[in-house]
């Protein structure tokens, strides 16, 4: 079921019985947005600022939530979806005293693990589960640890999520929300398009192809949800070594180990150089190559041969690269649909968003910077080639125009949402090239391309609000506070006031 399906559903359950419930627009506070700076093409300058207008507008306010206002995943104003939001944070981040960003986590948290009542539809709680992660980069950005200590003592919100992930009974409802698909078995998950978030992916067809029916095999385990756990382990355990609670962090520690090691033994084909699905009975591996295979490397679940192996499929023209890389089916399969198809080969940015952060934590800094400039580059041409010129839901793999839906329609416009993702965070750490941004120990991570005049201004990180130009070899920099700037792997140290710094 797609989430079109999803809300003209939602629509019918909530007409006539939402009267009491007022959703409206929360502006956002107009300060301490970043701005960019980037001579090389003012365009993707534009696209930036458009995809923060848009983020201003999905701010909402809603009667009975756990936390209102919240961020909206910019599709059903009736609805929200953990995946979206989840990945949403990864560029509200950058303006986190604007926005309700990380607070907007409390609307999934308080219904599924507090038995909250909301006014809301959580459509399909169990989604990726990707808060431990989301909340693990939040802390890195913004050393809020009296919220840490909140989710993870007083609250246990991350750590119950892992376990409800494994124990939810398939069929259950929470907060008016659909049925919960997921089972666990003995090596991993059985799921299915919609709950894992790619809607009408071909993973797991039966037969030849899977374009005129959706593939729904009962008998697929899929990679991505076990090592989304994975990832979800591992991101806990950084948060208790970030407290310094190191008797909790080894306990968290076992537990990615031990799926580390699962994925690895059961769901690496060795042959390919990938991770797949696998059947469950027979283990054998359902071979399509999706960007779902790129979630254990950003689980760092493969060593650097592995990564290395992986690596070669986005270079690879006929699969995953091209022009536009980060395809949601390999070019050259026979479900890849020219037109996107929605998950049939669009490049969406959530999962673009993943695989660049995967490879760029291997060290293929070079690489993530060119996928990023690709998809940057792709979306400003449609911006300013197609109408209406705006921010869209998923894109075609091979024009400058949206993708088409599986009723071949344009694909949702204005969608910041998560599509952000691509003008604000790949922008920001991938082509201008700010890839680590850690307010603990107060350092600033650039991968510098010396060309042109670019950086970033009122970045704020922590306790440290900086702007951050180069041009002409000279690096110029104001802050309220001392860090250290790393540039190129050569460490700058940044005093209060104005710093200059020559290459």
């Amino acid at each position: 079921m797609t989430k079109f399906l999803y809300s003209f559903l939602t629509i019918l359950c909530l007409i006539g019985c939402n009267n009491k419930h007022k959703t409206v627009a929360s502006p956002a506070k107009p300060n301490n947005i970043p701005t960019i700076v980037y001579s090389l093409n003012p365009d993707y300058v534009t696209l930036y600022n458009k995809a923060w207008d848009l983020a201003k507008e999905h701010v909402k306010s809603f009667d009975g939530l756990a936390q209102s206002p919240y961020i909206d995943e910019a599709f059903d104003e009736n609805t929200i979806w953990i995946w979206d939001t989840a990945f949403m944070l990864h560029f509200f981040k950058y303006a986190s005293h604007n926005f309700p960003a990380i607070e907007s986590l409390s609307n999934f948290y308080a219904p599924i693990h507090d038995n909250l009542e909301i006014p809301l539809r959580i459509e399909i709680p169990d989604n990726p589960p990707l808060f431990a992660w989301t909340e693990y980069d939040f802390y890195k950005f913004s050393s809020d640890t009296k919220h840490v200590k909140k989710l993870l003592y007083e609250k246990e919100y991350l750590q119950k999520h892992f376990e409800w992930f494994d124990t939810v009974s398939k069929g259950t409802i929470i907060a008016n929300s659909a049925k919960t698909w997921i089972k666990k078995d003995p090596n991993g998950y059985l799921w299915e398009g919609g709950r894992s978030g790619m809607d009408n992916t071909p993973r797991g067809r039966k037969g030849v192809s899977a374009k005129k029916n959706r593939p729904n095999n009962p008998d697929m385990l899929w990679v991505d949800a076990i090592a989304q756990q994975g990832l979800s382990a591992l991101n806990i355990y950084k948060l208790f070594t970030s407290l310094g609670d190191n008797v909790q962090a080894n306990i968290w520690k076992s537990k990615y180990d031990v799926i580390k090691q699962k994925v690895n033994k059961l769901y690496w084909d060795e042959e390919d150089g990938i991770y797949y699905d696998i059947n469950k009975n027979t283990l054998e591996p359902m071979k399509l190559i999706t960007p779902a295979s790129y979630w254990p490397m950003l689980a760092e679940m493969c060593d650097s041969t592995q990564a290395e192996r992986m690596v070669k499929h986005i270079k690879n023209p006929e699969t995953l690269g091209g022009r536009v890389p980060w395809t949601t089916v390999p070019r050259n399969d026979i479900d890849f649909d020219p037109r996107g198809g929605y998950w049939r080969g669009s490049v969406w940015l959530p999962t673009a968003y993943m695989g660049i952060k995967a490879i760029q934590k291997y060290g293929y800094f070079e690489l993530a910077h060119a996928n990023s400039l690709a998809i940057i580059d792709h979306m400003s041409k449609t911006y300013q080639q197609y109408t209406p010129h705006t921010i869209w839901e998923c894109y075609s793999p091979t024009e400058p125009k949206p993708a088409q839906t599986i009723h071949d329609n344009d694909v949702r416009p204005d969608f910041c949402g998560w599509s952000a993702l691509g003008p604000i965070s790949l922008m920001i750490e991938n082509v201008i090239g700010f890839y680590d941004i850690n307010a603990q120990n107060k350092t600033v991570k650039w991968n510098l391309h010396k060309e042109g005049i670019q950086g970033i201004k009122n970045l704020v990180f922590g306790e440290v609000i900086a702007d951050i130009i180069y041009e002409n070899g000279i690096v110029k920099v104001k802050a309220n506070n001392k860090f250290t700037l790393i540039v190129n792997e050569i460490n700058y140290t940044v005093n209060e006031g104005i710093n200059s710094f020559k290459l």
